[in-house]
């Protein structure tokens, strides 16, 4: 019991590699929770089916291994996502790029695994000549990718779980599920109240790396939250930390001062997309973007004495005190 007020609604379960949670402030009358979580887990599984580069099967592996130049034509999701990634790579000078997978996985942090932990500047130089958005059409009617280059490699993990996170604020709502809260894997969207009638009251970790704790603590009301950071997927050589998250412009992992980045937008698929093209573009080219976009968005940055926190104008009225 919860003081009296309507049991939530909860549904957990795993997709795209990680784990996922919805929850409502009760569940509407009439609609049974074990048959909306198969539902939800039907469209998390199609969306896996997709933009997984770990299923060879894949509608995006299939493209990828697409040998030609040709129009390939893709679902309306794809194509959609696609589309949205390309803006934003557009909008952050390059600074999000998905077709970033031939580094990714010359990194080791995609499915295809390579020798060295830590590649050749020879190898890298090479890897960066098959990537770019100049290489890549999107077609939105009907629904189509265009590859450039035949060896053109996509990669979506920077945008498909906040794409996950909307297809199912979507599907709920249809259920009549007017006050949730929904995470996929760390990205998330808020829509109405809990079931105590309050704001949703969500933390942002502190990139420790090591232990858990709490930054800050936002609240949303009827926005996504998306979070990119350094302190989870990395690997370590001869004393030196690589994190997961390459820079379409050098070809090697980021290296500044900019631990994690918190985005708010309307769309989890665009808070997904820009967390991770500012985490790109480090802690002064992001947040000039940010501030310029008028973006709410929380940066965290490595100091001396710790981490320091700065914030954009409009981030500043989502933060609990």
């Amino acid at each position: 019991l919860f003081c009296g007020a309507p049991h939530p609604l909860v549904i957990a379960g795993e997709t795209l590699g990680t784990r996922y949670s919805v929850t409502g402030a009760k569940t509407p009358r009439g609609v049974d929770r074990q048959t909306l979580k198969e539902e939800i887990d039907a469209a998390l599984s199609h969306i896996d089916a997709l933009m997984s580069t770990y299923r060879p099967d894949s509608e995006l592996s299939r493209l990828n291994q697409f040998n030609s130049d040709e129009w390939f034509a893709v679902s309306r999701e794809t194509a959609a996502v696609i589309d949205e990634a390309v803006q934003i790579g557009q909008l952050t000078g390059g600074a999000f790029d998905i077709t970033v997978g031939s580094l990714v996985n010359l990194w080791n942090f995609g499915p295809e695994k390579n020798a060295a932990a830590v590649p050749s500047d020879e190898a890298i130089h090479r890897c960066r000549g098959r990537i770019g958005l100049k290489h890549l059409e999107v077609r939105r009617s009907p629904p189509a990718i265009k590859k450039r280059r035949k060896d053109l490699y996509i990669d979506l993990s920077g945008i498909a779980k906040g794409f996950a996170v909307d297809r199912i604020a979507e599907l709920i709502e249809r259920r009549r599920v007017e006050n949730y809260l929904i995470e996929v894997g760390g990205e998330l969207r808020a829509k109405g109240h809990n079931h105590r009638g309050k704001l949703w009251r969500i933390a942002v970790e502190s990139p420790l790396g090591e232990t858990r704790a709490i930054q800050t603590v936002v609240a949303l009301e009827d926005l996504a939250m998306a979070t990119s950071g350094d302190y989870h997927n990395y690997f370590e050589e001869n004393s030196v930390r690589y994190c997961h998250i390459i820079d379409p412009r050098s070809g090697r992992p980021v290296s500044h001062t900019l631990a994690s980045v918190t985005v708010l937008a309307a769309s989890c698929t665009r808070a997904d997309a820009l967390a991770t093209a500012l985490m790109v573009l480090g802690p002064d080219a992001g947040y000039d973007i940010a501030v310029q976009e008028e973006l709410p968005v929380l940066f965290i940055i490595k100091s001396d004495t710790g981490f320091v926190e700065k914030s954009t104008p409009s981030f500043a009225g989502h933060v609990q005190h």
